[in-house]
This record gives C-alpha cells, structure tokens and sequence, in this order.
C-alpha cells in the first residue's frame, strides 16, 4: 500500500486492512496509541480510504491523551475543523498516534505512553513529535496521517522515517479542535509517502474557519500544478547550513540533491542570513512562554487527572508534579521564567523584535527566490535512549524552525539515504504561496526522488 496514491485506493476500502496492521504490526514500533474507528461519509468521494490523526487533534468520541497522564482518560467533545472537512469527503480514521508529550520533543521518547520505534530501524527514534503519526505512515498502516508542526514536529519525523512531511502557512489550515501548545507557531500538517496526496489532503483542509480567527481564505487548487518548470526556478542555500560542521555524509547527500536541481535547470545561491543563527534561541522563549500560558489550564480542576490533596494549592502541585512528564515541565518552567516580571522586557520582548527581524529579512530573501532549501535535520535518526543533552534535541531543529517563526509554509521530502538511514531536504517558500512550493517540489519529487526508492 505504500507507493499507492489516495486516488489510486479509491474504491479499494482498505479501513479493515489498515486496522489488522495496526493490531498485527504495532506493538514492536508503539506508533498507535489506539484504534478508534471513526467512519467519513459513505457518499463522500473518498470513502474507504483510512487515516490516522495524532492525538492532539480533537475527535468526537475518541480520547485525546496529548501523549500525557494528566489526559489519559479526556473524552474529545467535538471534532477538529481539519478532521471534519476530511470525515465529510469520506475518509476514515482509524485511530490517534503516539507523540511526545503535549508536543514538546523532537524523539518521541516522551510520550507518557512509550517511546515510538523508527520503522526504517527500530532500534532508532522515529523524530518528534509527531513521531507516532510519521512511523504510521512508513509503516504503511495508512497512506497519511495528521501532524502537528511547532517547530519541526511534522518535517522533523518525516525525514527520520523517509516519508514526506508538511507545514503549511500559518493560517491555511483550521487550529480549532488542535491542543494549543504555542498558539502563534502551531500548525496542523500532513504526512504522506508521495507529495500528491499532500496536496490532496491539503485541498481539503484549507480555509476561512470562523472558530479560528487567524484562518485565511485561499482560494488556488493546492492540487494542481502552476506553469512552473524547475528551470525557472531560483533557489537559495542558507550560508548557515555548512557554518553548522553538518556531518560529512548529510555533507554529500545533500550536495547531490543541490547537484540534481542544477541538472534540472534550477538556479541554486549560497546567502548568507546571518539572522538565522538567533532562530533556536528565539523559539525556545516564545515557544515555551506560550506553553506555559495555554498548558495553566490542566489544574485538576476543570478536566483531567485530579490527584486529591489537602488544600487547593497542593492539590495543584501534586496533579501537575504527576501528571507532567520532565520535558514539559521543563519548558513549564522555562516559560514562567521569561513571563516573568523581572525577564519579560530582557528575554520575551527582545525575542519578539528579533523574531520580526527574521521576518523581513526572509520575506526580503524570497522576494529574490523562489524558495529556501536546507536539510531537514543536521544528524540523523539518534539511537533510542541515546544521551544527549536538552540543547542538543533543540538543535536537531535549527532548520525547521524558521518557518514556524515567521509563519512560511515548508515541507521535508526523502532523498534517499545514509548508511541505510532515511534522509531529508527541506524546502520553505513564500507566504501563502504553498501551491507554489508544492508545484516545484512536487516536481522534484517526480522527477528525481522516486528513482532513489
């Protein structure tokens, strides 16, 4: 089923299939944390056809655990706008994915509920944090499954599995029904085994949701190609990308891929943008400052894991003490810290103004470029349980990032791979242009990247 398109299954009502594969094939890799089957519309054209969505995404009468205690038992009162668009044209879901905990990792090791092996090597993380929605995928359970994007969560783990992963601009897609993490970087993004179905799922997806008032109208077919050959197209390498000592063999399966667009005619620059460097440490305020605010609501109080306590303040204490795993209190605790009174003007504030700064010098780089092209990671898939400190899982999404920042649409697709490992490039256009960044890559993709199979 993998190298079959969504248009190709048509007809073909693979649900009961998906389902036996789950139950035959995940207790090794963990991907799904459960199956719950929540039928699309027998009319709808694309009934039959089963996906999977991870479990930040809100669907009436499944749970939605975020990967935490705290929710293990949270009953989902209604239905993400993006799933509904989707159950409306008849596809299936058949279950919620495995992720690190309220979407703060990049290995999907901190999951509540067990890590989430690397289908391509299971010895190895499969990414974060929507690890559990990209393993899925390159275990072809399914032909895609939903995401979240922070700062990575879908290209990140699309990479480590060799599958094809996508964050559109902010704004495309719906974040109703979608768990807030940090609510001005997050998305809901796709993962595919071929860029086509991308397209297809995105189409659906897109536009004006009066639940969600940062949602924009866009009116372009995403699914269909523009006038656009790859030898009009102009791309620029980031000088960062070769400051960062990237390891040797990323090094050369890289420059193959910058070989290949050359080849097709592409005009390919190193630039140097030396805001970039400033992105990690940008998002890593933001970002948990946000989580900090939206995750204040899991008290014990309203919904969720309660631990009783003699008096409201411990009480608070102790279901946030069990309930949290390490990494989000981490960044719980990073985030009151920049919040407050005495750091908000020297680390929030100031994060903010250098975040605007790498908008417009970006927005100033693309409106000489077509796109931006990096690795999706600067390492491959780590070793589950392998030690690395905090800053080194930050840094493995120092070239995702960026797009999360300023709101650009990106997409990671696999270039083929080192020492048996899946590798990915990764591409950021303009601007709520996304259907010209899937016309060129999608051109890529068909032209190059499938021979590498």
């Amino acid at each position: 089923m993998i190298y079959l398109t969504i248009d190709e299954l048509l007809d073909k009502n693979t649900i009961s299939q998906s389902i036996h594969m789950i139950e035959e094939r995940d207790k090794e890799i963990n991907s799904v944390l459960r199956i719950e089957k929540v039928e699309g519309n027998k009319k709808g054209k694309y009934y039959g056809i089963p996906f999977l969505v991870k479990d930040n995404i809100l669907i009436k009468g499944t749970k939605t655990t975020n990967g935490s205690k705290i929710l293990e038992n949270y009953e989902s009162p209604y239905t993400a706008t993006a799933v509904e668009k989707l159950l409306e044209l008849g596809f299936s879901v058949v279950g919620k994915t495995n992720m690190d905990e309220f979407a703060m990792g990049n290995t999907n090791e901190h999951s509540a509920f067990g890590p989430v092996k690397n289908p391509r090597d299971l010895s190895r993380v499969p990414g974060g944090s929507s690890g559990g929605s990209a393993a899925s995928v390159a275990a072809e359970y399914v032909p895609f499954a939903l995401g979240s994007d922070t700062g990575g969560s879908v290209r990140q783990p699309a990479s480590f599995c060799g599958v094809v992963g996508y964050k559109p601009s902010y704004g495309m897609i719906s974040r109703y029904g979608l768990t807030a993490f940090s609510s001005s970087l997050d998305q809901i993004g796709v993962l595919a085994n071929n860029v086509k179905d991308v397209r297809t799922v995105t189409q659906i997806m897109k536009g004006k949701d009066e639940k969600d008032p940062t949602t924009m109208d866009h009116k372009i077919d995403l699914t269909k190609d523009l006038d656009m050959d790859l030898n009009q197209v102009r791309i620029c390498i980031p000088k960062i990308v070769y400051n960062k000592n990237l390891n040797e063999e990323i090094k050369v399966q890289f420059e193959k891929a910058v070989s290949y667009l050359k080849q097709k005619g592409a005009k390919v620059d190193i630039v140097d943008i030396p805001e970039l460097e400033y992105s990690v440490a940008v998002y890593y305020i933001i970002a948990p400052s946000e989580a900090s605010s939206n995750l204040s609501r899991f008290d014990g109080v309203r919904y969720g894991t309660r631990k009783e306590s003699s008096g409201l303040n411990k009480m608070y204490r102790s279901t946030r003490e069990e309930g949290f795993g390490i990494e989000v209190k981490r960044r719980i605790m990073m985030g009151t810290f920049n919040l407050s009174s005495l750091y908000i003007d020297q680390y929030f504030s100031k994060a903010t103004k250098v975040r605007r700064i790498l908008k417009n010098k970006l927005s100033t780089i693309l409106n000489n470029y077509d796109l931006i092209l990096t690795p999706t990671s600067p390492v491959l898939p780590p070793k589950i349980g392998e030690k690395l400190t905090p800053l080194d899982y930050y840094l493995m999404d120092i070239f995702t990032i960026p797009a999360n920042l300023v709101g650009l649409p990106a997409i990671s697709i696999p270039f083929g791979n080192i020492n048996g490992l899946p590798f990915g490039i990764h591409f950021i256009g303009k601007y709520m242009k996304d259907e010209e960044l899937l016309t060129i890559v999608n051109r890529f993709y068909e032209q190059t990247v499938k021979g590498l199979k």
